[in-house]
């Protein structure tokens, strides 16, 4: 029963951020999209049929940029303060920003695929991102941190591997990526040579 209620818990701490996110998205859609029908309506006549994604992903946009600025850097220092302070929040948000940060922000993690051969018996192969390339503080020597993405999921496990094992690719992360996650149904890009 212990187990079954841990594996409860490590579900809803994978399911939650993702949740959240879009509750808040799909909040804040409906809110603006039904703001403007009642208030733009009545001015311009006509009803403008998704114009509250168009003003999202632009306010968005900008709340991005006014955070890369110093001027929110006490605010959001002090809700960074606030946050620390308990748990839970604590958890779900320093893993958002991290998995984020990896995926678009300015320490992008997922920037240099590779192909780890598994089993040279049967010369199998997985595709993953380096994610370290030093274990020494591990006392791992010759050793690397490789992230492989589980396809058709946001999930996926690293594995500290031999790094002569691990082959860099010369393809873009954002294809390599795709292609895991689809499950290799998607097609690569040809890359210029």
């Amino acid at each position: 029963m212990k187990k079954l209620g841990s594996y409860f818990f490590q579900g809803v701490l994978l399911v939650a951020p993702v949740a959240i996110i879009i509750y808040i998205l799909y909040t804040v859609f409906v809110t603006v999209d039904g703001w403007l029908a009642s208030n733009l309506k009545p001015v311009i006549g006509v009803h403008i049929p998704g114009l509250g994604i168009v003003i999202l992903v632009v306010s968005l946009t900008i709340l991005g940029f006014i955070g890369q600025t110093a001027l929110v850097a006490p605010i959001k220092h002090l809700g960074g303060s606030f946050i620390k302070r308990i748990p839970l929040l604590n958890l779900l948000y320093t893993s958002l920003k991290d998995l984020f940060s990896a995926f678009v922000g300015n320490e992008k993690k997922f920037n240099v695929p590779v192909k780890v051969h598994f089993n040279k018996e049967n010369n199998l192969w997985k595709l993953g991102f380096i994610t370290k390339d030093s274990l020494e503080e591990f006392e791992l020597k010759d050793m690397t941190a490789v992230y492989f993405p589980h396809s058709y999921n946001f999930s996926g496990e690293l594995y500290l591997v031999p790094a002569d094992r691990v082959e860099k690719l010369s393809m873009s992360p954002a294809e390599v990526m795709k292609f895991v996650v689809s499950g290799g149904v998607t097609r690569i890009a040809q890359q210029d040579q």
